[in-house]
């Protein structure tokens, strides 16, 4: 029985994580369970799962989740990131499946990496904010790193033990978002619940947010550059709007290998925490008839910008994709709250991006420190030219 270690266990991949354990039972214990705040489905999770160590972020939730649970609980409850860390390194667990949302997760990743765990990871922002970092330490440390995402996930499996020699090109496909085909013009007035409602995938919301830009797939071809050492001019996008080829794999022959299946996360789930070993599953199965036909488009960078800004940030390196990421995740939770329009979303990124003096080889507190300024840059760039982001409304 492998046992797990589950961050971000409130969140979109965190339930699904527990739903696979759930469901295949007997192969898995669950360790540890991580989240931000949700004490009340932290509550449950632990009820029925068990798990030795539990921790919450905000101190407030976790004292509360502790005296909802009793005396006669078994699971020690921590808070803040030192308790985070202690879910890793107290719990005993053998994997590492880290489904935190944000640069939140990347000390977490490396705290895993130092600990010897192997990682199932979901975190991209991690590898889009420190992925020399942490793919040094994986290295150092002898330490697998399983990909977590649809479509890198399909990448992992379609290389295999393909010598990095042999691969000349990575294509990763992107659904479209619930704004294919749209013109800029169309997008303008484009309220957050329009946004959230992806044709085929449900996820959280900041990932749903950034699929309709596009710029969840940015972050992605950042993130595969670094699983899978490729260049960025090695790397491209394809718009799948039907979401069943998951990636594929061009080899310096010219064969090209691809990963279908539907759009379902339970399955590269499954995959992370069973590999290497493939194991059945009670996921309704692929049938190539009545999916019909299978379209493949080239993204629109006019419309979708992000997209064209995580190429160009992958090419400086240094701390620009860190300050891509801090800057996007900052602008995203403004747009939610409705401070800003859906188009002034790549607007906001660029100008901080344009703003900022790249630092190569940065370390994790050159990163965390970026990260921050990113996210100030955008506050102020919001509250001072907030009428000028607002016309794109």
């Amino acid at each position: 029985m492998k046992s797990i270690a589950i961050l971000g266990s409130t969140g979109s991949i965190g339930r699904q994580a527990l739903q696979v354990a759930r469901e295949m039972e007997g192969e898995f214990s669950v360790a540890a369970l991580a989240a931000r705040e949700n004490d009340g489905l932290m509550l449950k999770q632990i009820r029925e799962f068990k798990p030795k160590v539990a921790a919450l972020l905000d101190e407030g939730r976790a004292r509360r989740l502790k005296e909802n649970l009793g005396e006669s609980s078994r699971t020690v409850v921590l808070s803040g990131e030192e308790g985070i860390k202690s879910c890793i390194t107290e719990s005993g667990c053998d994997i590492v499946l880290n489904g935190m949302v944000g640069i939140a997760g990347l000390v977490p990743t490396l705290t895993a990496l130092e600990a010897g765990k192997s990682v199932a990871l979901a975190n991209k922002e991690s590898l889009v904010a420190g992925g020399q970092l942490v793919m040094d330490l994986a290295s150092r440390k002898g330490v697998k790193i399983i990909p977590v995402d649809s479509e890198h996930s399909a990448i992992f499996q379609c290389i295999g033990s393909t010598p990095p020699s042999q691969v000349k090109r990575l294509l990763l496909t992107a659904s479209g978002g619930p704004f294919r085909g749209k013109s800029r013009e169309e997008l303008k007035g484009v309220t957050p619940s329009q946004a959230l409602k992806h044709p085929n995938w449900k996820m959280g919301k900041k990932i749903t947010i950034d699929s309709a830009t596009l710029m969840n797939k940015g972050l992605e071809v950042i993130e595969a550059k670094w699983l899978f050492g490729m260049d960025a001019d090695s790397i491209e996008v394809v718009i799948h709007p039907q979401s069943i080829v998951h990636s594929m794999v061009e080899m310096v022959d010219g064969s090209v290998l691809a990963q279908l299946g539907n759009p379902d996360m339970r399955l590269p789930i499954q995959y992370a925490l069973t590999y290497p070993v493939r194991m059945p599953s009670g996921l309704p199965r692929f049938n190539p008839v009545e999916t019909g036909k299978l379209e493949f488009f080239r993204p629109d960078l006019e419309t979708f910008p992000s997209l064209r800004l995580a190429y160009e940030a992958l090419r400086e390196g240094g701390t620009m994709t860190a300050v891509l990421n801090g800057a996007n995740e900052a602008v995203v939770e403004l747009f939610l709250k409705g401070a800003v329009p859906f188009n002034s979303i790549p607007v906001v990124v660029e100008k901080v991006l344009e703003k900022h003096n790249n630092h190569k080889n940065p370390c994790l507190d050159d990163i965390i420190y970026w990260d921050g300024w990113s996210r100030s840059q955008v506050a102020q760039l919001v509250d001072k030219d907030g009428g000028e982001f607002w016309h794109l409304r």
